[in-house]
């Protein structure tokens, strides 16, 4: 009854938001967003434009990180059945992600820090509780990891999703506490293995529950990875017009909005983080 009740509910929410303006979070949002990931992930001509560093026109308008982070992680995603794949902060949990054909042949393993509702064991997913910052898998043991939007909530307050974790508490200075996540990805990342890491990227912000990556943070980043392997770096830059692929430097002065606040908000339609960097890594020593 309740999956009958649902699936009447879903595409109501989808039409009131649609009648009503598509305005971001507002009631609807998520539906319809979960629904055009679903359908874009999907289109292999969607992945084949983000494998080639190219953005379909209007693209995502008035929708978050996440309608662009997938497709460009799962457009470089490796096609290899039996593949170790570990998500590093739960992105992948859904129902959309785990069944697709990139992930549903590979050993999944998910990676977060409380157990979630939605647990999909009868796919032999392996589940795992702890801090990113101290992982409990051996050297060179994942073909893939995906860290997708999660380092920039280490050592923030992260009450709002129910973690009672201790946090850095300075909303005017940085937390570094994300590069041990970057260490601990590189060490369990078997040679010849591939990172696909993203975050907000722009001046730096902290919003309290997350912070916002800047040029200096990235560097750090680039530091660690350059003694271990090579990784490229794409920059996916939100516009009124839908996403793009930008350059660097059109995107060092990005600001998010922050939805449960409002900072930030203005008339680009923006639903959260007005670019995100996107590091794909490849371990060869």
């Amino acid at each position: 009854m309740i999956k009958k009740l649902k699936s009447y509910l879903i595409p109501f929410r989808k039409l009131v938001y649609t009648l009503t303006g598509k305005k971001p979070w507002s009631y609807g949002y998520v539906d319809f967003r979960w629904s055009y990931i679903g359908a874009t992930i999907n289109n292999k001509d969607v992945l084949n434009h983000f494998f080639n560093r190219e953005v379909p026109q209007s693209f995502g308008i008035g929708m978050d990180e996440r309608v662009v982070e997938y497709p460009w992680i799962l457009s470089r995603l490796s096609n290899e059945s039996g593949a170790s794949l570990l998500d590093a902060g739960s992105t992948f949990n859904f129902a959309e992600l785990v069944n697709h054909e990139k992930v549903s042949t590979k050993n999944l393993t998910i990676f977060t820090y409380y157990p979630e509702a939605n647990q999909y064991l009868q796919k032999r997913i392996s589940y795992h509780f702890g801090d990113l910052r101290q992982l409990p898998f051996q050297d060179n043991y994942y073909d893939e990891i995906v860290c997708q939007s999660t380092i920039e909530h280490v050592d923030m307050d992260n009450s709002i999703y129910g973690y009672s974790i201790a946090a850095h508490q300075n909303n005017q200075t940085k937390s570094y506490a994300y590069i041990n996540v970057i260490s601990e990805l590189v060490r369990v990342l078997n040679n010849g293995g591939k990172l696909l890491l993203t975050f907000p990227y722009g001046k730096f912000e902290n919003h309290g529950f997350f912070q916002q990556f800047d040029e200096e943070m990235l560097a750090r980043i680039t530091d660690v990875l350059g003694t271990s392997g090579k990784c490229r770096i794409d920059f996916l830059h939100y516009k009124s017009t839908g996403w793009i692929f930008d350059h660097q430097e059109n995107c060092n002065i990005s600001e998010s909005y922050n939805p449960h606040t409002g900072k930030g908000k203005s008339t680009d339609g923006a639903a959260h983080c007005r670019c995100v960097c996107c590091i794909e890594f490849i371990k060869d020593k």
